[in-house]
């Protein structure tokens, strides 16, 4: 291997992962789940459609954002290709030079199929092509945490990206950096979704009338008919339990987010709190007084989802200053230091 080579990128997505959560990221918590049956029966119907195209991924910002690491070397994008939620958009994955990776579902939802695909084909590029440097990793699932830390035993940097809210922390902890979606350049920031959780998709509010609106038919056909006639009813009932069973489901998944949200740490007080660790860790040489970028270089090793970006500062200066009572920066030209203050 060359000493002085140049940084080489392998970039895996998980694209089931990536449109699901940005649909729930845009449009509210389980909205896909919610949609899902709509979007296999028929994703040109016009409220679908237009829901599909409020959430479209930006395939270009993600595979631009990898670029800024080195050379793409390859380029993975593992789906049911079939789908024809995914089939949109294989024309601007192929016309970025992305190796689509055909996944037929052996199961309802295809489960952990994609994860273990990517994480085998992962390990035997890294056997096979010992010069990659980088490693990005775009999804969300904890169950990747295993490959990650497998890529960084095995020497290389490794970048996890994936949707806000729908990240395991586990996985942003386990990879040297974490980038949410919604942070890369070009990606527009949605609204805060308006929760809606007495719509129904097919339930049985829009449920179509039975046999008791169907025309008499010929004496002959009567019991024929009426035989349909429980059958459609049952069947409809059916649906409508289902309907309801997976509408509980997720409005119980809603209710156990919104606990964990109310529970969960604001994100600005972390963040301070890991400035304050960074800068007490650093304080331990012979100069109370530190560089800038090394304590931020410090508290993304303590915590590579840190972004000072995703809680409303332009720069790491901005929020340094923005934490003045626990920080003090020194500006000197081009040299920024920093203390903790006493």
């Amino acid at each position: 291997m060359a000493e002085n080579q140049d940084p080489r990128v392998a970039v895996y997505l998980d694209f089931d992962n990536i449109v699901m959560s940005w649909y729930d990221r845009v449009h509210g918590r389980q909205s896909y789940s919610r949609d899902r049956h709509r979007i296999a029966e028929d994703p040109t119907e016009p409220e679908i459609a237009e829901r599909l195209a409020k959430a479209t991924v930006d395939v270009g910002a993600v595979i631009d954002y990898a670029a800024s690491f080195g050379a793409l070397t390859l380029t993975r994008a593992y789906a049911d290709w079939s789908s024809p939620v995914n089939a949109i958009y294989r024309t601007q994955l192929v016309a970025r030079a992305v190796d689509l990776v055909q996944l037929f579902p052996a199961a309802a939802y295809a489960k952990n199929g994609a994860d273990i695909r990517l994480a085998v084909d992962t390990v035997e590029d890294l056997y096979l092509m010992p010069d990659l440097t980088h490693v990005v990793i775009v999804a969300g699932d904890s169950d990747y945490v295993p490959l990650a830390q497998r890529c960084r035993r095995l020497g290389r940097y490794v970048i996890a990206m994936g949707v806000a809210g729908s990240t395991a922390k586990s996985l942003a902890a386990a990879c040297d950096e974490f980038e949410s979606y919604e942070n890369l350049p070009g990606v527009e920031r949605p609204a805060a979704p308006a929760r809606s959780r007495s719509r129904r998709s097919g339930g049985a509010a829009e449920a179509p009338a039975t046999a008791a609106a169907a025309e008499t038919p010929a004496e002959g056909e009567r019991t024929t008919t009426r035989t349909r006639s429980r059958r459609s009813a049952d069947a409809e009932a059916k649906a409508r339990a289902a309907q309801r069973a997976a509408d509980e489901a997720a409005e119980a998944a809603d209710a156990a987010e919104d606990e964990d949200d109310e529970t969960a740490e604001d994100p600005r007080e972390a963040a301070t709190r890991l400035l304050q660790r960074a800068l007490q860790l650093g304080d331990r040489g012979d100069s109370e007084w530190l560089h800038a970028s090394a304590v931020k270089s410090h508290m993304r090793r303590m915590d590579p989802s840190f972004s000072e970006k995703s809680i409303g500062f332009k720069s790491f200066n901005d929020f340094l200053k923005g934490n003045a009572e626990i920080a003090e920066l020194e500006e000197s030209g081009h040299e920024r230091l920093v203390r903790a203050r006493d």
